[in-house]
Formats: C-alpha cells, structure tokens, sequence
C-alpha cells in the first residue's frame, strides 16, 4: 500500500534532517576550535521502484555529510612563539604518546607548547613529531613515520656543542708596505715574521672548552697576502706549533677577493685535535666568496674586523624557540646562541576529505584517504608554516544558523507527512464501520 510506503519516506526524512542537524550542532559547538574541520550535509534520495506505474512507491530521503578537512581556514595571530598555523595543504604528525610505537594521527591544531619534559603537545595532548638534526645540521627523509621523534627541546638545557662555522668579515689595508723577509709557512705562528695584521677568535670544543685561535696576516707582494690560522698557546692542539691552516691570499684590482689566485686550503674547513681530548667538529672557514666584498677585503682603510660569527660554546637555559617557515626548529639560548634542533616534516594525502577523524580534532589514514607522503613544509604541494599563529575553524556561522532554518522547516515539512498518512489511515479503519 502506496500510504506506508510514503509514512516510511516521512520517517526516514526526520532521520535525514536529524543527522543534518546534528552536523550544523557539531560546527557551532567547535566554532571556536583551533583547526577544527566543519562537517556539510548533503542528501540523496532512496528509491524503491524505479519505474513510473500507476502505483507510486515512495523511497525516501538519506543523510550525506560531507567532511571539509581540505578547507583551509583563517590563520590568526597568537602570542605563543611555539603555537603553528599551516598555510596550504598538510598536516602535523603527531603521536598519543612520546612513545615511538604510540599511534600515528595528523592535524591542523598547531597549538603546541613545551610540557613538563619539553616535548611538543597541543591541546588535545598530541607529540609533534619531527626529524632530528645531527651535528652537521641534516636529516634523511625516507618518507617512513617510524624515523620521525618527538620535537623535545628539555635535554638540550646544560649541554655543549662544538663550533662548527666561522664567519669573517675584514679588510686588509691596501698600503700596508710589502714585508722585507721572504714567508715560510708558519712564520707568523712561531713570530719568526711580525704579521701587519692579527685577530683572535674564541672557538669552542665539544665538551664547552674555550679555545683562543688566532688569523695572521702578512702581505707579501701586490695584492698578495699570505695568511695563517693558529692556536694560542700551542700547546692547546696536537697541530705542530699550533698552525691549523695557512696559505696564500689575492685580491684583485677593486680590492675583492681573488679565490682563484688564492691557496685553496686555507678556505676549507678546519680539522683540529684538541690535546684536552675533547671532542670538534670540522669548522667550515667562510672568509667570502670570489670577486665579492663579503670576506676578506682590500682597500685603503685601515685594516680591521668589520664582523665575525662563530657557532658553538655551552648551552644554557632556552630562551625561546624559533620555527621558521619550511619547518626548521631551533632553540634560542639566555647567552644569545641559537642551534637548529629539528625538522618538521608536513604529510598530505590524495583525498584529505577521506581521513577518518578522531577525538581531539586529529585524523587517521583511510582507505578513502591514500596513504600520507611526508616532506618539508614548502615542497612537493605542501603548505608553508607560520609561527605564532593558529588556523581558527573553517566553519561559517551564518551559513550554519541558515541551515539550521533549513532542517528545521524540512523536519517539520517530514512529521506533517507522517501526520496526514495517519489520518488518511484513520479513514481507511473507518471504512468498517
């Protein structure tokens, strides 16, 4: 009978507008949910008989949601430095635990801050994940989850880290008059000739150890110089009488450098053996480039250090934490260092709609989804990350209050079917009397 059919139909609309309902109830309660991803119900009709007859069979009407993970929305301001909004495609890789065997999930909630242990946790308590740095700075992207570690910052408070860079900016003065004595290397190490030109440095070992390295100069022809870095005392290295590198130095005619006139070793990294038997790391020399003004230079002014940096020394306590915009992490110290820590890796997915979501405003792989590919922010269609920032929810809450009207009148448009089946049914049990 064709009434039961279009009672069913009825119900099965209070159901549809019910689940729709529920959705728009979903999006306003998480209006204010950092990351949140709002939930769009569609719907499509169910049917019985597909063929047109004399006699109609209503189907009905069923819920479709539809997720809007890809949606992206509005990056704000925030005041924590460690709080991250992803601008474009990607997700975190977070964990449940710090544990390496914990689950893996994925989120837009950037609102991370240190825990009790320095570990990474947002609001709904899941560890960021990310690649550590080794010594050199650099990690290996196999694209496997398992190589990913909770971004801690803790166990770096008291430690030490060996120089590893110097940068030298300095000008050697063009009318300094060429030496008499002719250069050996080495001389200007032991004193057997007066450098017209000296500087020193404090390098560090890997134990925290302070070291004071010294850079001779002499000039030895027009545009030539001859160049010499060495231990003061000594006795602080294995290196005989303390000479690390030495070598020659050009300058062409508009006072830049000449690296090509120039003695290769003295711009390559330094090797040194501290008779302390501390640990060091190769320390990369960046004295400028060829034919530029950013290193060693010759002019007429008088000769001096413009600039120099170097990288190492003991660590005390974090300051702050600097994440840049492809993902690096690094820990800025209270003595003004800094060091790059780790890498954040962003995964994104063929069909973000497919994740299935989960507590917490996180997500898990699907069938629907494809399996993740994770990369550095910035590359390979992922998005970029934006510190002191948080992606605010993608829902539109004037959008939601219009649907609600929506749902509303259709649910109440379902019971009136409902309601005048059952008193066209109420005709049909009158019929015996």
């Amino acid at each position: 009978m064709s009434l039961y059919s279009a009672l069913y139909a009825g119900v099965s609309g209070l159901g549809a507008q019910s689940s729709a309902m529920a959705g728009v109830a979903d999006n306003i309660a998480n209006i204010n949910t950092v990351g949140y991803k709002g939930v769009q119900t569609e719907f499509k009709s169910l049917v019985v008989d597909g063929q047109a007859s004399s006699s109609y069979t209503a189907g009905g009407v069923a819920a479709s949601p539809q997720m809007l993970i890809s949606k992206q929305g509005l990056l704000q301001t925030s005041s924590n430095q460690t709080d991250m909004g992803i601008d474009g495609s990607g997700f975190f890789v977070v964990r449940s635990t710090e544990a390496p065997d914990s689950t893996v999930s994925f989120t837009r909630a950037g609102s991370f801050s240190p825990d009790a242990e320095g570990f990474l946790r947002n609001t709904s308590g899941y560890y960021l994940q990310g690649w550590p740095l080794d010594g050199a700075g650099g990690y290996v992207n196999t694209g496997n989850l398992d190589e990913l570690q909770p971004v801690g910052l803790g166990d770096l408070n008291g430690t030490a880290t060996a120089t590893t860079a110097i940068t030298i900016r300095a000008n050697l003065q063009s009318t300094t008059p060429v030496q008499t004595a002719a250069y050996a290397v080495g001389d200007l190490a032991s004193g057997t000739m007066v450098p017209d030109f000296t500087r020193s440095l404090d390098i560090f070992d890997a134990q925290g150890g302070s070291h004071r390295v010294t850079m001779g100069f002499a000039k030895t022809g027009v545009n030539q110089w001859a160049g010499e870095i060495y231990a003061d005392p000594a006795t602080d290295v294995t290196a005989a009488g303390g000479l690390l590198a030495s070598g020659a130095i050009a300058f062409n005619a508009d006072g830049s450098l000449d690296l090509a006139g120039s003695t290769g070793t003295l711009f390559s990294p330094l090797s040194v053996t501290w008779t302390n038997g501390a640990g060091s790391s190769p320390i990369a020399l960046n004295l400028g480039s060829d034919a530029a003004v950013n290193g060693l230079t010759q002019f007429g002014g008088e000769s001096a250090l413009l600039s120099s940096s170097l990288d190492g020394g003991l660590l005390n306590n974090i300051a702050s934490i600097d994440i840049s915009k492809t993902g690096l992490v690094s820990a800025i110290f209270d003595d003004g260092t800094s060091r790059a820590v780790f890498q954040l890796p962003l995964a994104t997915f063929a069909n973000p709609d497919g994740l299935t979501r989960l507590s917490g405003n996180a997500y898990s792989i699907s069938n629907e989804s494809g399996s993740p590919t994770i990369n550095p922010p910035g590359s390979f269609g992922s998005g970029s990350i934006v510190s002191s920032a948080l992606e605010a929810s993608n829902v539109d809450l004037a959008q939601e209050f219009t649907n609600m009207i929506r749902f509303q009148r259709a649910y109440s448009a379902s019971s009136k079917v409902i309601t005048t089946v059952d008193d066209m049914l109420q005709e049909v049990n009158n019929l015996k009397r």
